[in-house]
C-alpha cells in the first residue's frame, strides 16, 4: 500500500493486487461494500493519517480505478459540508461517503536513472499527449503528471507503461518544488523526445 498526499484535502492510495489477496479480497469484490472492503478502507484511512497526516473529518468523496496488472488507485477527497449537512451531527457526516469511478487528477513516477526516463518518454510520446514536468531529487528522476480528463482505458495503458520503467512515488509535487530541481516544466515528454 502506497500513500501520497495530493493537497490539503486530498490523498491518493495505491493498493496492489497482492495486498488485496493477502486480505482475502477478490478483484471483483473491491467494488462491493462488504465487511472486508470496509475494513480495508478504514485501514487505508489510518495509514493515510499515520503517514501523511490526512484525517477524515466530515463528508468525503472516494474515487477508485483499477489498472489491469498493477492494482487499484483510490483517491479520497475531503469535501466541504453543504448547509444541510452542517446541521447534521458529526457522526452522521463522517459516515457519508460518495463512491465514484473517475480518472485521476495528478500523480508522480520515480525513475532510478535518466535512461529509464527517456525510454518511458519515448513510448508515452507515441500514444499520449500529456502535461508532465521532470524533476531530479535525491539522485533520482521524477515525472509529475498534472492530468486533465483521461479515459479509463488510456489511464490503464499509461500506468502499465510507466510501471515498466519506474514506480509510483509518494513524493508530493510540493516536496519536489521545494527540495528538488525542476529540469523541464510541463512539456517534459515532448522536450525529451525532441532533444534525445
Amino acid at each position: 500500500m502506497l500513500v501520497e498526499r495530493l493537497g490539503n484535502n486530498k490523498v491518493r492510495i495505491f493498493i496492489s493486487y497482492e495486498d488485496l489477496e493477502e486480505r482475502g479480497i477478490d478483484r471483483d469484490e473491491i467494488w462491493q461494500n462488504g465487511r472486508k472492503v470496509q475494513e480495508l478502507f478504514w485501514d487505508m484511512m489510518e495509514r493515510a493519517y499515520l503517514e501523511v497526516g490526512f484525517e477524515v473529518m466530515g463528508p468525503i468523496a472516494v474515487e477508485a480505478f483499477t489498472m489491469p496488472t498493477e492494482g487499484v488507485v483510490v483517491i479520497v477527497t475531503q469535501v466541504p459540508a453543504i448547509p444541510e449537512e452542517a446541521e447534521r451531527s458529526k457522526d452522521e457526516a463522517e459516515d457519508e461517503q460518495i463512491i465514484t469511478v473517475d480518472p485521476y487528477t495528478s500523480f508522480t513516477f520515480v525513475f532510478d536513472d535518466f535512461e529509464n526516463v527517456l525510454a518511458a518518454a519515448k513510448v508515452i510520446h507515441s500514444s499520449f499527449t500529456l502535461t508532465a514536468s521532470l524533476y531530479s531529487y535525491k539522485d533520482r528522476y521524477f515525472l509529475y503528471f498534472a492530468e486533465e480528463d483521461i479515459q479509463q482505458e488510456e489511464a490503464d495503458s499509461l500506468w502499465a507503461i510507466l510501471h515498466e520503467y519506474g514506480s509510483l512515488s509518494n513524493t508530493t509535487i510540493e516536496m519536489l518544488e521545494e527540495y528538488g530541481k525542476r529540469i523541464i516544466q510541463d512539456n517534459a515528454i515532448q522536450t525529451l523526445n525532441q532533444y534525445f
